[in-house]
Protein backbone atom coordinates (compact mmCIF):
# COMPACT_ATOMS: atom_id res chain seq x y z
CA UNK A 1 0.00 0.00 0.00
CA UNK A 2 1.09 3.26 -0.91
CA UNK A 3 1.54 6.07 2.28
CA UNK A 4 0.19 8.97 1.04
CA UNK A 5 1.74 12.55 2.21
CA UNK A 6 -0.59 14.80 3.98
CA UNK A 7 1.60 17.12 5.70
CA UNK A 8 -0.28 19.82 3.11
CA UNK A 9 -3.95 18.85 3.66
CA UNK A 10 -6.45 20.97 4.89
CA UNK A 11 -8.48 19.31 7.52
CA UNK A 12 -12.02 20.56 8.27
CA UNK A 13 -14.11 19.34 11.06
CA UNK A 14 -17.36 18.27 11.45
CA UNK A 15 -19.94 21.31 11.33
CA UNK A 16 -21.54 19.60 14.15
CA UNK A 17 -18.86 19.53 16.28
CA UNK A 18 -18.96 21.53 19.24
CA UNK A 19 -15.88 22.81 21.41
CA UNK A 20 -15.94 20.73 24.57
CA UNK A 21 -13.57 18.29 22.58
CA UNK A 22 -16.18 15.55 21.97
CA UNK A 23 -15.76 12.46 19.61
CA UNK A 24 -15.42 14.24 16.09
CA UNK A 25 -13.81 13.62 12.92
CA UNK A 26 -11.83 15.54 10.94
CA UNK A 27 -11.71 15.24 6.39
CA UNK A 28 -9.57 16.43 3.71
CA UNK A 29 -11.24 17.06 0.34
CA UNK A 30 -7.83 18.07 -1.33
CA UNK A 31 -7.23 15.28 -2.80
CA UNK A 32 -8.70 14.24 -5.99
CA UNK A 33 -9.64 10.11 -5.48
CA UNK A 34 -9.71 9.68 -1.81
CA UNK A 35 -10.92 11.58 1.01
CA UNK A 36 -8.60 11.03 3.95
CA UNK A 37 -10.48 11.36 7.88
CA UNK A 38 -8.75 11.46 11.25
CA UNK A 39 -9.92 11.29 15.12
CA UNK A 40 -9.47 15.48 15.86
CA UNK A 41 -8.48 14.41 19.46
CA UNK A 42 -5.58 12.58 17.50
CA UNK A 43 -4.50 14.89 14.70
CA UNK A 44 -0.88 12.79 14.91
CA UNK A 45 -2.67 9.31 14.92
CA UNK A 46 -4.13 6.98 12.20
CA UNK A 47 -5.54 8.22 9.16
CA UNK A 48 -8.77 5.79 7.58
CA UNK A 49 -8.79 6.59 3.16
CA UNK A 50 -12.11 6.42 1.42
CA UNK A 51 -12.70 6.48 -2.28
CA UNK A 52 -14.88 9.78 -3.03
CA UNK A 53 -17.33 8.04 -4.59
CA UNK A 54 -17.40 5.83 -1.05
CA UNK A 55 -17.30 9.21 1.20
CA UNK A 56 -20.16 10.49 -1.35
CA UNK A 57 -22.65 7.30 -0.38
CA UNK A 58 -21.69 7.42 2.70
CA UNK A 59 -22.31 11.46 3.51
CA UNK A 60 -25.69 11.12 1.54
CA UNK A 61 -26.83 8.00 3.67
CA UNK A 62 -26.34 9.75 7.00
CA UNK A 63 -28.16 12.71 5.24
CA UNK A 64 -30.69 10.79 4.58
CA UNK A 65 -31.08 8.58 8.08
CA UNK A 66 -29.95 5.57 6.78
CA UNK A 67 -27.11 5.11 8.91
CA UNK A 68 -27.62 6.64 12.73
CA UNK A 69 -24.45 7.55 15.10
Amino acid sequence: MRSLDLSAANWRKSSYSNSDGGACIEVSHDLATVVPVRDSRNPHGPVLTFTTDGWSSFVSAVKDGDVSA
